[in-house]
C-alpha cells in the first residue's frame, strides 16, 4: 500500500475510532443510557442527511446522523452525542411543520445548559461558546418562549455556534430519505421523555443510595414501580409515596391474594411477588389499585353489592389506564372495549342484572374477590391511623395531582377520571335537596297575570280608570298535581315512611300543590282519591299489610280518567317488590341500602 494511502486510511480509522468512543461515553450515563439504547445511529455516507460542516442531526423518527468526515476527540463527540440525545428526550423533535430557526435554536440553548450540568464530553471547538443569545434563554420559562423571543430579533439567527448540526440546524422533521429503522430501534415506538425521566431516576436513585448506605440492587421489582409513580407520575404520586408495599407471598396465599390487593384504611399495598409479570404489567397494576384507593371505591358502593361494585370499578379504571398508555394491560383483567365511556354506576347498571356470570370473573385478587379491601388484613396490620380524614387526604391528593399533572402537559386523562376526581371535591347531595330539586322541576311558581274580567278597586287619584286584577290560572290543578303510589306491605318501615310522607308534602305545600292522589299498595291497590298535601303527612289511615305489588296501583293511576295526562307519579316503597312498568314521568322514594330488583327508568331518591 503507498505512503499515502496508508496515511490516509490510519487517518479515517482513528475518526472511527474516537467516534465509536465517544458513542461508549455517553451511552455509559447514567441518565443517557436509556436513550441511547433505542437511538438509530447513522454514520455511512450513503443517506446521511448531516451536512459536511456539521457533527451530527437528529430526526423524529429517533435516528441520529453523524458526520462521517468530521474528526473529533472522543470527549467532543460524547458530548455532540448528548446533545442529540436531550434533544430527543425533551421532545424537541416533534413534528412543526416547515423548519423554524428560532425553534431549533431556542432548542439547542436549552439542551446545551442541561448538558453542561450532566457534564458529559465537552464542546467541539467553535460550538456552544457564550453566545448574544444566551441572555434570552436564561430569561424564558420554555423553548416555545425563548423562540419567539429571537423571531423578534428580527434578524438571521446564527446557529453554528449553538447546535451540532452546522448554519443550517441540527433538527431534521422528514424521514423520506433516510433507510427505515429497525423495529427495535423505531423511534415511533419509542417514548422519549419517559426514556428520559428513567435515567434521571436512576441518577437520583444512585445519588440517594450511595449516601444512606444502600444499595439499588436490594430493591424488589415491585418496589422500583412504586418508587416510579412516586418520582415520576404527579397523579398518583402523593397517594403512591403514603402506601406501605407488602410485599409476602405466604401473607398472599393466606388472604387469597392472586396479583395484588389494597387496604385504603391500613395504607397498606399487597402485592404477590411469586405472580410473573413484566414492568408495565407491574405499573398497571399498581395504578389500578392506586386509584382505587383514591377514588374511594371502597366507601363508594353505599347500596349496591361489593363485589359487583368492583367489578364494575375494575371495568372502568383498565379502560382509563388503557386510553393513558400506563403501563401494558395484563392478559386476564376485566376489560371491555364495549364499556368505554360509562361510569361505574353506569358499569353496575348494565352489569347487575346478570349476577350469575358475574361471580365467575375474576379481580386481581381472585375469582369472586375484591381486590378493595374494606379492612386492612388482621396479620399484617396494627390499628388503623386515628384521628386522619382519609376521605380528605384521598381527595386532596388527587386533586393536587391532576393540578400537577395539566400543568407539566403529561399527555391527556379520560374525560370520565377527570370528573371523578373533581367530583370528589364536592360532597354529596342529600336526598332530600334532590327531591326538592326533582319537584322544582315539575312545578315551576305560579306566575299571576293581569286581567280586567275582575277588575281591582279604583285608584283616589284616577277614580274613572278602571284598574286589572292580578289572578291565578282557570285550573291549576290540572298543572300542579301528581300521584303517590305508596307501599303499605309488612316489610315497610313505619318511621322511614313518615319521614318520607313529611318531606313530600312540605315540599308540596312549599310549590303550591293543591291536592294529591294517594294509592296504597300492598297484595291490591286501594285508591285512596284526592288529598290536599298536608293530609299526606297527618291524616293518612294506611290500609292493608299485605305483600307487595306495586304494578296495580301504577295502572290504577295511569288510567283514572281524572288524573292528568301529564302529572307525575312518585313511588315510595321499600324496594322489596315486583318490577314496575310507569308508562309517564315518575320517581322512585327508598330507603337507603335498598336496592330495586329491576334497572329503574326514572330517578331514585334514598332517604334515610
Amino acid at each position: 500500500m503507498p505512503k499515502r494511502a496508508a496515511r490516509v486510511s490510519a487517518v479515517v480509522d482513528q475518526k472511527a475510532q474516537n467516534r465509536r468512543e465517544g458513542l461508549k461515553i455517553a451511552g455509559g450515563h447514567l441518565a443517557l443510557a436509556p436513550l441511547a439504547s433505542r437511538v438509530r445511529w447513522h454514520d455511512a455516507r450513503a443517506g446521511n442527511l448531516c451536512p459536511p460542516s456539521g457533527w451530527a442531526v437528529v430526526t423524529s423518527t429517533g435516528t441520529v446522523h453523524l458526520n462521517p468526515d468530521r474528526y473529533g476527540t472522543p470527549s467532543e463527540w460524547a458530548w455532540v452525542v448528548a446533545h442529540c440525545l436531550i434533544h430527543l428526550g425533551f421532545g424537541h423533535t416533534g413534528w412543526r411543520g416547515d423548519w423554524d430557526p428560532a425553534w431549533n435554536l431556542a432548542c439547542c440553548l436549552t439542551t446545551n445548559r442541561f448538558v453542561a450540568h450532566l457534564r458529559v464530553g465537552q464542546p467541539p471547538s467553535g460550538t456552544a461558546v457564550a453566545t448574544k443569545y444566551d441572555q434570552i434563554a436564561e430569561t424564558t420559562r420554555s423553548e416555545e418562549s425563548c423562540a419567539a423571543r429571537l423571531r423578534d430579533l428580527g434578524t438571521d439567527l446564527v446557529l453554528h455556534t449553538s447546535g451540532t448540526g452546522g448554519p443550517d440546524g441540527d433538527l431534521r422533521w422528514t424521514s423520506a430519505v433516510e433507510p427505515k429503522a429497525p423495529p427495535a430501534a423505531a423511534g415511533a415506538q419509542a417514548d422519549w421523555a419517559e426514556l428520559l425521566a428513567a435515567g434521571l431516576a436512576r441518577v437520583a436513585g444512585e445519588a440517594v443510595d450511595g449516601v444512606g448506605g444502600v444499595t439499588r440492587a436490594l430493591k424488589t421489582k415491585w418496589q422500583l414501580a412504586l418508587d416510579w409513580f412516586v418520582a415520576s407520575y404527579p397523579l398518583l404520586g402523593a397517594i403512591a409515596d403514603a402506601f406501605t408495599l407488602v410485599e409476602d407471598a405466604e401473607v398472599c396465599r393466606t388472604h387469597g391474594i392472586r396479583v395484588a390487593a389494597i387496604s385504603p384504611v391500613a395504607a397498606e399495598l399487597y402485592v404477590n411477588p411469586r405472580y410473573g409479570l413484566t414492568s408495565g404489567e407491574r405499573r398497571f397494576v399498581i395504578a389500578h389499585e392506586l386509584l382505587h384507593a383514591g377514588l374511594r371505591h371502597d366507601t363508594r358502593a353505599g347500596w349496591r353489592d361489593p363485589w359487583l361494585w368492583n367489578v364494575a370499578c375494575d371495568y372502568v379504571i383498565n379502560g382509563w389506564l388503557t386510553d393513558m398508555a400506563v403501563g401494558d394491560l395484563p392478559d386476564d383483567v376485566l376489560y371491555d372495549q364495549a364499556l368505554r365511556g360509562l361510569s361505574a354506576e353506569e358499569v353496575y347498571d348494565r352489569i347487575v342484572i346478570d349476577r350469575r356470570r358475574m361471580r365467575k370473573l375474576a379481580t386481581l385478587r381472585g375469582v369472586g374477590l375484591a381486590d378493595v379491601l374494606r379492612q386492612p388484613l388482621p396479620s399484617v396490620s396494627g390499628d388503623p391511623v386515628q384521628g386522619v380524614d382519609l376521605d380528605e387526604f384521598y381527595r386532596r391528593s388527587l386533586s393536587d395531582g391532576l393540578a400537577a399533572y395539566q400543568a407539566r402537559g403529561r399527555g391527556l386523562i379520560p374525560a370520565g377520571l377527570v370528573e371523578e376526581i373533581r367530583a370528589l371535591a364536592h360532597p354529596p347531595v342529600p336526598w332530600d335537596v334532590e327531591l326538592a330539586r326533582w319537584f322544582d322541576d315539575r312545578f315551576p311558581p305560579m306566575e299571576r297575570a293581569r286581567s280586567y274580567a275582575r277588575a281591582s278597586r279604583r285608584q283616589s287619584a284616577t277614580p274613572d280608570i278602571p284598574r286589572p286584577g292580578w289572578h291565578l290560572p282557570a285550573d291549576p290543578a290540572e298543572q300542579r298535581t301528581f300521584g303517590v303510589v305508596l307501599d303499605t306491605s309488612g316489610s315497610m318501615d313505619t318511621r322511614l315512611l313518615a319521614k318520607a310522607l313529611g318531606a313530600i308534602a312540605s315540599y308540596a305545600v312549599a310549590r303550591d300543590v293543591l291536592s294529591v292522589r294517594v294509592v296504597f299498595c300492598d297484595a291490591e291497590a286501594h285508591d285512596n282519591g284526592w288529598m290536599h298535601p298536608v293530609d299526606i303527612a297527618g291524616r293518612v289511615q294506611v290500609r292493608g299489610r299485605g305483600g307487595t305489588v306495586l304494578q296495580p296501583g301504577v295502572t290504577k293511576l295511569q288510567e283514572a280518567p281524572d288524573f292528568p295526562r301529564n302529572g307525575p307519579i312518585l313511588l315510595i316503597t321499600d324496594a322489596m317488590c315486583d318490577r314496575v312498568r310507569v308508562q309517564r314521568d315518575h320517581a322512585f322514594l327508598i330507603p337507603a341500602g335498598a336496592v330495586l330488583p329491576f334497572p329503574p327508568r326514572g330517578p331514585v331518591f334514598r332517604f334515610s
